[in-house]
């Protein structure tokens, strides 16, 4: 691999159950070694091995609709929710369908359980700091390894094999407490973070088989939880249809198209007036209809009771209960429908037919994951257990993420990377300078083990310690004095800031962006009194208003770490002292705090609209004043782009003469997408890039497109990401393949896709530009 060496509105930690899940794990721990009980079709049984639902030569939608028929109607809606019932009389086991796989296997959901044999498993750094490295093979890796973790859990007892994971909203709010979850704020980018993650997670899909079951969420147009006295339970987005088509919606297509998910996950929030969990359009129609879901939908926790009892979408919760499993809803996460499906059909609102489909859809994920085939050890993954989980590799890959994922955002006159020789003693400032859990996010498990910022820099040189705050959130400044003698006696000074989940989680969306409490105040103190170079180093999901330390002369250098995860705090000594080179570029755009003021987390709208002083949102539609923009990255190397080979002119063929005979085809100078040809579309860009410096290190090349002048908006788009490994003084060149209906589409305001012919401009890097023109037949006249 070229990877280059919930939703939870329960609390499910149950303290008075502590004991007798002490003694379960205890008596699961004692079941590794031989392996985990089968969940269905155990051969020692002689009447269910004969039943035609185990017997694994047949296909298994066979197999499905013979189990569904001996199910009575009260199994099948007991089937139908998370804390699935056993059905001893059939030999199947209850399960438990909410684990948790973020950026490692978590304990969030009921369904996974540390302790034992499985003490914790690899914390990888939170999404948002993977997604910074732009490395697809990366992604993947991590899936893969996270899945192993997860399948070896299962077979110990400790977890399910279905994972609610990844989040893959769009970040569009900088205040926005669950952006750290995501990829980012680029459709693109968190399209292919999706497929190629879910790609890791769910495995090769050899034969119809699933490693593990992904689940991307929240479908659709979620991402505000808490914020101003409005609440995610009784959000209603108003969402364009040109916005959910062109932005919202193209994660979670690509994450069912490309990335073959085997699940998806409904929001909490109504989008346009209904709850998406209770929108036919959404779920039957475009989920499963035009994408062609194979797996299920699950609600997102208790939302299906939020429909009905906050938002009193229906009169009756009968029928809430018929609308969610008509609308395409397989599974809820919950009890409501366990309590309100059997009522609803006996009054008529649903049919038993209704779940059975629902029910087929859950028991084929399952019977692809090997949940009916027996013996879990005599299976592919079977031989995984606790020697699988934390192993040396699988902790290198999260320090090389981690590494991957820091971005260098100012290095004033190359005061980095500093030097153990020049430098033999480092200050060691701020809140997070020797923080743990903070480093892993939320949607954590238990992490293998921690190395601290102050632990990785003490590898290095000399350390002197000073908290500064007790917390990130800075209440007072009595510790600044101390801060500040520590940064006048040191060769260099690094002070660790930026939030945790106390300031940004789940339910909880920012109020601003700057640093929170006086922690601006002891970075400006710490800063002046230093004698050394001063490094400020940024934990963080989401973006921090840092202009003052731009500003400050003897502020010299600026690193966003994210939440770095187990090994964040080598890697952020790795980086600061030139071990390795920095190459992480930010996805998503860093606003100043003025910009607030003029964008309430309630409007979705994604353009400007400057007649109502309204700005934008995202580097695509937001063209005022940033701190940093999406895609900003510094290296300590200098790279240089060069174009070798490129197109001035491509024809767009239409897909059949009737098309060029119809006049909706073509209007505004745009050729429909559905009426183009569009598998012979693509433009080959050969691009070199050259390492001019000194040190060898990890180039982003960033490759974005501008529609012609006109009535499409002006705005840039990415349209692909390379990384790509150049020693020092080296030349690579990068074949950049642009596809124009993938790439080169722009959506309308009735949401549909076009093609603009024209002149389209394509943006490699920083400064490097190649025009090129889209033509129609000839015969074809606007």
């Amino acid at each position: 691999m070229a990877y280059f060496n919930n939703s939870n509105r329960r609390n499910h930690d149950s303290h008075s159950l502590a004991f007798f899940f002490f003694l379960l794990v205890l008596v699961l721990c004692f079941r590794v070694g031989e392996g985990r009980a089968p969940f269905a079709c155990d051969p020692k049984n002689g009447f269910t091995r004969t039943l035609k639902f185990c017997r694994t030569n047949v296909p298994i939608h066979a197999r499905v609709q013979d189990l569904i028929g001996r199910l009575t109607l009260q199994e099948k809606i007991r089937l139908i929710v998370n804390n699935a019932i056993a059905v001893p009389r059939l030999g199947i086991q209850g399960y438990e369908w909410w684990s948790e796989a973020l950026h490692g296997v978590s304990n969030v959901g009921p369904g996974t359980k540390f302790g034992g044999a499985f003490p914790g498993a690899t914390a990888f750094p939170q999404v948002i700091t993977t997604a910074a490295s732009f490395n697809e093979s990366l992604w993947q890796e991590v899936g893969r390894v996270v899945s192993d973790e997860a399948r070896a859990m299962y077979n110990g007892g400790m977890a399910g094999l279905t994972f609610w994971s990844p989040n893959v909203n769009i970040f569009r709010d900088p205040r926005w407490g669950r952006g750290q979850e995501t990829p980012g704020e680029d459709p693109v980018l968190a399209g292919k973070y999706a497929a190629r993650y879910v790609q890791g997670l769910q495995g090769d899909g050899a034969g119809n088989r699933l490693k593990v079951a992904a689940c991307c969420k929240h479908y659709t147009a979620y991402d505000l939880d808490n914020w101003n006295g409005i609440d995610r339970f009784h959000f209603n987005a108003k969402v364009s249809k040109q916005d959910l088509a062109d932005t919202y919606d193209v994660p979670f297509k690509a994450c069912v198209v490309e990335g073959k998910v085997a699940s998806v996950m409904c929001s909490y929030n109504q989008v346009n007036g209904k709850p998406t969990c209770a929108d036919p359009d959404l779920l039957r129609n475009t989920i499963r209809g035009q994408w062609g879901l194979n797996g299920y939908i699950v609600s997102d926790c208790d939302s299906v009771g939020v429909m009905y009892d906050d938002q009193h979408y229906t009169r009756t919760p009968e029928e809430a209960a018929a609308d969610t499993i008509k609308a395409g809803l397989d599974l809820d996460c919950g009890p409501f429908l366990a309590i309100h499906t059997e009522s609803a059909i006996r009054n008529g609102l649903l049919t038993e037919n209704d779940v059975n489909l629902a029910l087929a859809n859950l028991i084929t994920v399952q019977m692809r994951l090997g949940m009916y085939n027996g013996e879990p050890s005599a299976q592919p993954y079977g031989n995984l257990g606790p020697k699988d989980v934390c192993t040396p590799a699988h902790q290198q890959l999260a320090l090389e993420a981690a590494r991957q994922g820091i971005v260098l955002l100012q290095n004033k006159g190359n005061a980095l990377p500093l030097s153990p020789a020049r430098h033999r003693t480092v200050a060691v400032i701020g809140p997070n300078s020797d923080v743990t859990v903070t480093m892993i996010g939320n949607y954590a498990g238990v992490a293998c083990g921690y190395t601290t910022p102050l632990q990785g820099i003490a590898r290095y040189v000399k350390t002197i310690r000073q908290v500064g705050c007790g917390d990130v959130g800075c209440r007072s400044n009595q510790l600044f004095g101390a801060a500040e003698v520590a940064a006048r006696q040191a060769d260099a000074t690094v002070l660790v800031v930026g939030l945790d989940q106390s300031i940004e989680a789940e339910f909880r969306d920012r109020v601003g962006l700057l640093l929170p409490g006086l922690q601006q105040e002891l970075v400006s103190r710490v800063a002046r009194a230093a004698r050394g170079p001063v490094v400020l180093v940024i934990m963080s999901g989401g973006p921090v208003d840092v202009s003052f330390a731009k500003n400050d002369p003897k502020i010299s250098a600026i690193l966003w770490a994210g939440y770095p995860g187990q090994a964040g705090g080598t890697a952020i000594a790795d980086v600061l002292f030139g071990t390795i080179n920095p190459g992480g570029k930010l996805p998503m755009t860093w606003y100043p705090q003025e910009y607030l003021a003029k964008v309430p987390m309630t409007n979705m709208d994604l353009r400007a609209n400057p007649a109502r002083g309204y700005p934008g949102r995202t580097y695509r539609f937001y063209k005022g004043p940033v701190v940093f923009p999406f895609g900003y990255g510094l290296s300590y190397s200098r790279f240089t782009h060069s174009l070798a080979e490129a197109p001035k002119q491509v024809s767009v063929s239409l897909a059949s003469l009737q098309a060029m005979t119809n006049t909706s085809t073509i209007t505004s100078n745009a050729v429909k997408m559905s009426h183009i040809n569009c598998n012979a579309l693509q433009l080959g860009l050969h691009v070199d890039v050259k390492n001019e410096g000194t040190m060898d290190g990890t180039h982003t090349l960033l490759v974005f497109s501008t529609p012609p002048a006109g009535k499409w908006s002006a705005t840039k788009q990415l349209v692909s990401f390379h990384k790509i490994h150049l020693p020092a003084g080296s030349k690579q060149r990068v074949k950049v393949d642009v596809h124009v209906c993938k790439h080169l589409s722009v959506v309308d305001k009735f949401g549909i896709r076009r093609i603009p012919m024209g002149e389209h401009e394509i943006h490699i890097g920083d400064n490097l530009k190649h025009s090129f023109s889209l033509q129609v037949p000839e015969q074809i006249k606007f």
